[in-house]
């Protein structure tokens, strides 16, 4: 009769640690070269980046933080940041006074725009021994898991898409 693995043993954990372990990674990465540069790493970054790849350069501050890994707090001192660097702007929604919505500025847009070039070859550094088909499949697993697990920011990017398909 054959035994059941242990807890501590279960196949999920090492996927998942695996999962974890990579981000880890490849954010401490990322970061590291983008910093090196003499660009916005981290948290500035992936904010930037979000509002660069919307439709308008503005999202809702709710749909922001869904898609960030930041918590609202985190967001609201990361957006506090970047507007007193005059890289965002916050506008009032003229329908609800609860939304407020941060908005890339044009010196924000240049600014993510020459550290993405950076992140982009480090990106295609870090992935080119992976086949297309390969990227294609990780694409759709971890779209699926996000969606699972954090539906708000798949609903959040299901709207940006809709608004502009070509992001």
């Amino acid at each position: 009769m054959a035994s059941s693995p242990a807890p501590e043993r279960a196949p999920i954990l090492t996927t998942v640690g695996l999962l974890v372990e990579a981000q880890a990674g490849l954010v401490a990465a990322a970061s590291k070269r983008l910093a090196t540069a003499g660009h916005r790493a981290g948290q500035d970054f992936e904010v930037l980046l979000r509002l660069l790849r919307t439709p308008e350069h503005r999202l809702r501050m709710s749909d922001l933080a869904a898609q960030t890994t930041l918590t609202a707090s985190g967001l609201t001192r990361a957006v506090d940041r970047l507007v007193r660097d005059g890289l965002v702007c916050r506008e009032a929604c003229a329908e609800d006074r609860r939304v407020s919505y941060a908005q890339l500025t044009d010196a924000g847009e240049a600014e993510i725009r020459a550290a993405l070039a950076v992140h982009l070859e480090q990106l295609e550094e870090l992935f080119a021994p992976y086949e297309a088909d390969e990227l294609a499949a990780l694409e759709t697993t971890l779209r699926r898991l996000r969606d699972v697990l954090n539906p708000e920011a798949a609903s959040a990017s299901e709207a940006s898409a809709a608004a502009d398909p070509e992001a």
